[in-house]
């Protein structure tokens, strides 16, 4: 087996990036763009030892989970990669995912992992969207188009506003629909490309550190219904920013605030040194429960509002709280777990290690009237023994409510909560591989037992999946 080999193979299960699983005789091939029930013919990308990768190149038998994608970018854009999956697979396509990494990693058998909670709204549902201005990308209709003798060098022809190509970050795919935010967003996205080719201002160039432009950040407040539009540029240009809030503003009374971030930075990151508002507060507010939540131009907030909810109400429950429970929130963010348990309980304490989210989470605890909260500043490896509450000693926690990054908890971590025995973990977790690995961790020696796992999808059409499992101790001395 070798570059460039055609073979048909019977594709039977669904790899961590998304990719299918096919097997000829006893070695695997992961296959971009099959998905289990598919008889495919595919072309060898590349081998490894133990496996190789392949793309589709002809599906002789389609799953009966396939289905004809919403959006015509759907293959080529790297913002979706799962259009082309019933929903319904989706959520047990990502429930087997999180039942191989218990089993595979963390050596649990027979645990029961509950159906992943799906979204009630698989299409428009986030609330924050980030597109990139730069050099554009030719589609295959514009390549033939080229081919004859159309006006593929037309205007706009270098000039694109949407998303990144998958593995190209000099390459953007011009958008004038997307399926992820919603069509007002999308409407603001074409406005503000049409105002840039009208006025010819360029684009930020990564490779010369040149250009204008670099993103255009909206977050919707799906509840609130309020609306930022966030402009990212290279250098302050006052008359630009001006001409196009009062565009923007007339043209959709919906939009609440216009910002722009100002960075001077060579990294890729929509996050500006300096800000100017340039309409409204600039900032939206977004509720999640009965919380109402700040959200300024570069504050994290969990991008699907609706799923969000569900998912801290998922904790909430399998931690089976107490009025008279300490709970400790670690990796607490802007503290929005912390503040949806509080009316549960007795005392919450957050720890997370940015400062600027602790202040968020200060500012929310204070805004929405919540008066047992304690947010502290520490990185938890270090801190979470010797942070002081009010001068003493932390409390003793009944529970720990953990949301690490990707990368999980430092092993520290892991055994600091183990030694510190509360009677309940909640781990939620956005890669249940290392979700796993850490409850591997918690339960040595029997220490504690897996109650329950529920998945909880926060970004339909992909192969991201959120999991929360609830860990409870076998005995006090444990």
């Amino acid at each position: 087996m070798k570059w460039g080999d055609m073979i048909e193979a019977a594709v039977e299960g669904v790899a961590s990036e998304g990719k299918g699983v096919a097997r000829v005789g006893d070695f695997v091939v992961f296959v971009r763009g099959g998905i289990p029930g598919d008889v495919v013919r595919m072309m060898i990308t590349g081998r490894k030892k133990s496996f190789a990768e392949a793309d589709v190149v002809e599906i002789l038998t389609p799953s009966p989970a396939r289905q004809r994608p919403q959006c015509r970018y759907f293959g080529v854009c790297g913002g979706c990669t799962w259009q082309h999956v019933a929903y319904h697979a989706q959520c047990e396509y990502k429930r087997t995912r999180v039942v191989d990494a218990l089993e595979r990693i963390g050596g649990f058998r027979g645990v029961i992992v509950q159906p992943t909670l799906g979204a009630e709204s698989p299409f428009y549902y986030r609330n924050k969207m980030e597109f990139s201005f730069g050099d554009r990308w030719l589609t295959r209709e514009e390549m033939e188009k080229r081919g004859e003798g159309g006006d593929a060098e037309g205007p706009g022809n270098r000039f694109a506003l949407g998303l990144h190509i998958p593995q190209r970050y000099d390459k953007v795919l011009d958008l004038e629909i997307c399926w992820l935010q919603s069509e007002t967003s999308a409407r603001i996205v074409n406005d503000v490309r049409a105002f840039c080719l009208e006025n010819d201002i360029p684009v930020y160039s990564p490779a010369l550190h040149t250009g204008y432009m670099r993103n255009l950040v909206i977050r919707e407040g799906h509840v609130t219904g309020e609306r930022m539009v966030n402009v990212v540029t290279r250098d302050d240009r006052p008359d630009i920013m001006r001409s196009l809030t009062e565009r923007l503003v007339a043209a959709f009374p919906s939009i609440t605030t216009v910002v722009n971030n100002i960075t001077a930075k060579k990294s890729q990151v929509a996050v500006g040194e300096t800000e100017t508002v340039y309409h409204g507060p600039g900032s939206i507010t977004e509720k999640i429960g009965k919380r109402l939540y700040r959200i300024s131009a570069n504050s994290f907030f969990q991008t699907n509002t609706a799923q969000a909810e569900r998912l801290y109400e998922t904790a909430r429950v399998m931690a089976k709280l107490r009025p008279d429970d300490v709970v400790f929130d670690l990796y607490s963010g802007t503290g929005t777990i912390a503040l949806h348990v509080a009316d549960e309980v007795r005392h919450v304490v957050g720890i997370e290690a940015v400062a600027s989210a602790v202040e968020d989470a200060k500012r929310n605890a204070v805004s929405n009237g919540v008066q047992n909260c304690t947010f502290l500043l520490g990185d938890l490896k270090d801190t979470l023994l010797g942070s002081r509450l009010q001068g003493t000693p932390l409390p003793h926690p009944d529970v720990i409510l953990v949301d690490p990054p990707r990368v999980g908890m430092h092993e520290k971590v892991v055994r600091e909560i183990r030694r510190l025995a509360p009677r309940c973990i909640v781990y939620v977790s956005c890669n249940p591989s290392t979700q796993a690995r850490d409850m591997k961790v918690l339960c040595e020696e029997n220490a504690y037992a897996v109650d329950e796992v529920r998945p909880v999808d926060m970004f339909p059409h992909t192969y991201h999946i959120e999991s929360v499992a609830s860990l409870f101790r076998t005995s006090p001395s444990a």
